[in-house]
């Protein structure tokens, strides 16, 4: 169990520095988390954009002990960023100053790029000054409304990170408005598949329940007082939600009310994928980088 961000960094400070790519890595916020993540000892940056306009802001902020491939420009910088990951050079993938659109068609290129099969889908994790431990919730923010088969790749791809994490049986709640599997609920009938898919062997290990609401999830007593012999109440470690818009909100109404801290990396292709965007705090994307080195493929 990993208490916090703070536990995080101090577990991946402890194994193997992972190679991180940057695409179009000339930004200074992105290469100020970077830098940053280098001084901890968990990464080994390679930056991968425009050699003068890196160098100028490396030594802006006093970035020393950096790898630059220079590219002339955004197609080739991120192209070559990801074959790096793809070729197993670099572990890590990460965005730079590019659009985000532009980014993630480079990630799914067909000929170069990081494709599984699986679905891609949004890992958020949140630490609470009310919860005892850090929360893995998906998907927030790529999968609008998955259907089944959807939720499924979403799972395994969440589960199998997890794993790298250090989980062996993450107790997973399947997020619907009640407990009841209704025909007319959708997603109560899809969680109790899912659930039914874990069970088979067809979703990777771990305590899976649903259909379940989230009062059930985190309090013992509200499952109890429901009648609900349940594993897992008020002990989650993984959300896994009905569609992006439960996720969404919920995540923000935490960040603005809860005084939450939160990191986000993509799951689904060949290695971990950190996103981030401009306006992420500097502490938001070490987080992401720290989590997506402890859910690298070992």
């Amino acid at each position: 169990m990993i208490k916090d961000f703070d536990e995080l960094i101090k577990k991946v400070s402890k194994i193997k520095p992972s190679t991180v790519s940057v695409a179009v890595a000339e930004d200074e916020s992105v290469m100020t988390a970077v830098r940053d993540a280098a001084k901890l000892g968990f990464i080994e940056p390679v930056l991968v954009g425009n050699q003068k306009k890196i160098d100028e802001i490396a030594n802006k902020i006093e970035f020393i002990n950096y790898k630059v491939i220079d590219c002339q420009n955004e197609e080739e910088s991120i192209k070559t960023a990801v074959k790096l990951v793809r070729d197993g050079s670099a572990k890590i993938l990460m965005k730079g100053l590019v659009n985000t659109a532009t980014y993630m068609r480079g990630v799914l290129n067909r000929d170069y790029g990081l494709r599984t099969g699986r679905l891609l889908s949004l890992l958020a994790v949140y630490e609470l000054p009310q919860y005892h431990k850090l929360i893995y919730c998906t998907d927030s923010g790529i999968n609008v409304a998955p259907e089944l088969s959807q939720k499924k790749d979403i799972m395994t791809n969440v589960l199998l990170a997890m794993k790298n994490l250090g989980f062996s049986n993450p107790k997973t709640a399947i997020l619907t408005a009640n407990e009841m599997v209704d025909s007319k609920v959708i997603a109560t009938v899809d969680a109790k598949a899912l659930v039914d898919m874990v069970k088979c062997g067809d979703i990777p290990s771990c305590i899976a329940e649903g259909p379940i609401a989230f009062d059930v999830a985190f309090d013992a007593y509200a499952a109890k007082h429901k009648g609900i012999d349940s594993k897992i109440a008020g002990d989650v470690d993984l959300l896994v939600f009905p569609n992006i818009e439960t996720g969404n909100v919920l995540g923000k109404s935490w960040l603005r009310f809860n005084k939450a801290k939160w990191a986000g990396i993509v799951l689904g292709a060949k290695a971990p994928v950190i996103l981030g965007s401009r306006s992420d705090t500097p502490e938001i994307k070490i987080n992401s980088i720290a989590l997506a080195c402890l859910s690298a493929d070992k």
